[in-house]
C-alpha cells in the first residue's frame, strides 16, 4: 500500500495503535502456568472491544486470534494447551484489520527468571529492528534495511533467519513489496517510494539459519534449533523519514 491522503495515515495509525496495545497487554499478562490459548483469548477480547478483526483468521483462517510461539517455535505458533513455564521465551505476533486497514506488530517476551544470554538476545533483537528502521529513506533501496540489520547481527555474533522476510502491509496483511529481506541482498534493486507502507521484522538468532515447518501446517521452528527473537513494527516511508504506525 502507498498512502495517498491524511485519512489513510490516520486509519493506519488507528489500527496500528490497537495492535500495539493488544501486544503490550498480552506481554504484560504472561505468567507461568497459563496456557497460550488463555493468552490468545485476552488478545481476542481486546481486538473485539476495539471493533477490530484478527488478520490471520481473516486472511488465512489461522486457528487463533494471534500467533504465539514458545521456545523452539519462532513464528506462527497456534494458541492451545501448551503451558507457559518460568524461563520460557514467548513470541507474540498481533495483526488485525479495522475499516479496511491492517496493522501488524510483534515482540518476544522472556519469562523470568531470564538467563543472561536470552536477556542480551532480546535487547539486541530490538536494536536489530531499529537498525533496519533507521535505514529507511524515501528514494533509497529496500535492501538497505537488510544490509543494516546484517551488519548489526554480524557484530554481535548472531545469525538471521533467512526465509522469513518483512512485507508490505496496509490494504491487506501481506502485499507488495513482498520478501523484504532483513539480511543483505544485493540483488534486490527495489526503491522505497514516498508513502510506502511495510513492516520491518528481523528474526535474530543464536545459531538458527532457516525456519522449518512443524507438523501442524502452521508453526515454524528455528533450524538448527537455537534461541531466536522477533520484533516488528509497521511503518510508512515519508520524505521526513519513517513514521512508526504500531505504537501504543
Amino acid at each position: 500500500m502507498t498512502i495517498t491522503s491524511q485519512a489513510d495515515l490516520e486509519e493506519l495509525r488507528a489500527i496500528g495503535r490497537i495492535v500495539a496495545q493488544v501486544l503490550a497487554a498480552m506481554g504484560a499478562a504472561i505468567e507461568p502456568g497459563m496456557t497460550t490459548r488463555e493468552l490468545d483469548d485476552l488478545g481476542r477480547k481486546m481486538l473485539e472491544r476495539e471493533g477490530a478483526r484478527s488478520a490471520p483468521e481473516l486472511a488465512y483462517r489461522f486457528p487463533g486470534a494471534t500467533c504465539i510461539s514458545v521456545n523452539e517455535e519462532i513464528a506462527h505458533g497456534i494458541p492451545g494447551e501448551r503451558v507457559i513455564r518460568a524461563g520460557d521465551l514467548v513470541n507474540i505476533d498481533v495483526s488485525a484489520e479495522k475499516n479496511g486497514y491492517f496493522g501488524d506488530t510483534g515482540a518476544s517476551f522472556p519469562v523470568p527468571p531470564v538467563k543472561a544470554h536470552v536477556e542480551r538476545l532480546c535487547r539486541d533483537g530490538k536494536r536489530a529492528m531499529w537498525e533496519g528502521i533507521r535505514a529507511v529513506r524515501t528514494g533509497g533501496r529496500l535492501n538497505a534495511i537488510g544490509a543494516a540489520v546484517e551488519r548489526f547481527a554480524d557484530k554481535g555474533g548472531y545469525t538471521l533467519i533467512r526465509n522469513l522476510a518483512s512485507h508490505g502491509v496496509g490494504g491487506s496483511l501481506h502485499e507488495e513489496p513482498e520478501g523484504i529481506s532483513t539480511w543483505a541482498d544485493p540483488s534486490d534493486r527495489r526503491i522505497i517510494g514516498e508513502g510506502l507502507v511495510f513492516t520491518i521484522e528481523p528474526f535474530l538468532s543464536m545459531g538458527g539459519e532457516m525456519a522449518a515447518e512443524a507438523g501442524d501446517g502452521w508453526t515454524l521452528l528455528a533450524d538448527p534449533v537455537a534461541p531466536t527473537v522477533q520484533y516488528e513494527h509497521s511503518l510508512v516511508a515519508t520524505k521526513n523519514g519513517p513514521v512508526i504506525l504500531t505504537l501504543p
